[in-house]
């Protein structure tokens, strides 16, 4: 949502667009590096029962890679908002790129993710049978 909001207040005059991409930006920085930290305490369990563990070393290099693009696009974004140096066009662009790309890894990463639960059931609680835990 904070690359939605930060490619809206590009083009908008409302200065709410770009304040409301700045919080989102920063909310999911703390999010994604939760998400790094939970991922690796799950890490060793999941790992040990999957057919091809490969899947999940390219998902967890892959959020470190988003995680951090997104930081410094976060950090890049308090800059320009601070350093006067800084407002220009050519940063204006790179944070755009930034963001752009921390987008597409975040959705790789989503997708390698969604493959492990769904093709290899990493982390996924199987039912016996006859289902006789759920009665």
């Amino acid at each position: 949502m904070a690359t939605l909001f930060k490619l809206i207040g590009l083009w908008s005059s409302k200065i709410t667009w770009d304040h409301g991409g700045r919080f989102l930006l920063l909310l999911g920085v703390i999010g994604v590096w939760i998400a790094i930290y939970t991922g690796d305490l799950a890490d060793g369990i999941v790992s040990r029962q999957l057919c091809d563990p490969t899947v999940l070393k390219e998902h967890e290099n892959f959020a470190y890679t988003t995680a951090w693009i997104f930081t410094a696009t976060l950090i890049l974004e308090f800059l320009m908002k601070y350093v006067d140096l800084l407002k220009n066009r050519i940063t204006s662009v790179l944070l755009v790129i930034l963001i752009l790309a921390g987008s597409g890894t975040l959705t790789y990463v989503g997708h390698l993710g969604a493959e492990l639960v769904y093709q290899q059931a990493a982390g996924v609680n199987i039912p016996s049978e006859d289902c006789s835990e759920f009665n």
